[in-house]
């Protein structure tokens, strides 16, 4: 996207000030604790909203459907991904759709990243109300495949990457690269799993972003609605 993003080590939740040009990794994050709800707590990060685990990874996959997005602004952006790395390393491996309100009226693009690299277009149609369904999967040795279906308008992107990533964190997440997202009622991931296991077995750590916080994760289930 060409959008400011920045790079965050991870000890405890501190905020990194190395900063790059692409899409991916969140920026640098306040990060206090804050309560969203009263059994929920999550933690407050600049440009990313969702679940995030921190581990050994093989892959990740997972579904949600695009929302209907109102434009507040032409830097409103924003877009869903799954994805391997990026939470306190250097690369990240990703896929997802995003929105972009650039033109006044918001405009779907399916896309995958292998970070530091730039992001890397499809050019299938995507509309609101679409399912996707994701994934990413290393297999060990620099080897990644990264997989976009669109279930609605019934196609399917496949690439194979290489990079030297670490496979140390697996993300379900939207973004907002711009620090401003358009507004929406809701965004539902359904049946996240990473390696083949449930996301919720993996004990991710929920972040809140502009607005938007996830609620309880089941299973492989979770939904992002604005803050209260």
């Amino acid at each position: 996207m060409g959008i400011k993003a920045c790079r965050r080590k991870r000890g405890r939740i501190v905020a990194a000030a190395m900063c790059t040009a692409m899409l991916t990794l969140p920026q640098g994050a306040a990060c206090a604790a804050t309560t969203t709800t009263p059994v929920l707590r999550t933690y407050l990060d600049s440009n990313w909203g969702g679940y995030v685990a921190r581990g050994t990874f093989t892959g990740i996959s997972g579904s949600w459907t695009e929302p209907h997005v109102t434009c507040g602004s032409t830097k409103d952006l924003f877009a869903p991904w799954v994805g391997l790395d990026g939470y306190g390393s250097d690369t990240a491996e990703q896929t997802g759709v995003q929105t972009d309100c650039s033109s006044g009226s918001p405009v779907l693009t399916a896309f995958y990243e292998m970070y530091p690299g730039p992001p890397v277009y499809w050019n299938d149609p995507v509309s609101e109300g679409d399912s996707i369904t994701a994934s990413v999967v290393s297999d060990g040795r620099g080897s990644y495949t990264l997989t976009l279906t669109d279930n609605t308008q019934g196609w399917t992107e496949r690439t194979v990457q290489n990079i030297n990533g670490r496979n140390a964190s697996a993300e379900a997440v939207i973004e907002s690269p711009s620090q401003s997202y358009p507004s929406f009622d809701s965004l539902t991931f359904s049946g996240v799993r990473v390696n083949e296991q449930p996301f919720g077995n993996a004990h991710p750590l929920p972040l809140s972003s502009g607005g938007y916080a996830p609620g309880r994760l089941s299973g492989g289930t979770f939904t992002i609605t604005p803050s209260p």
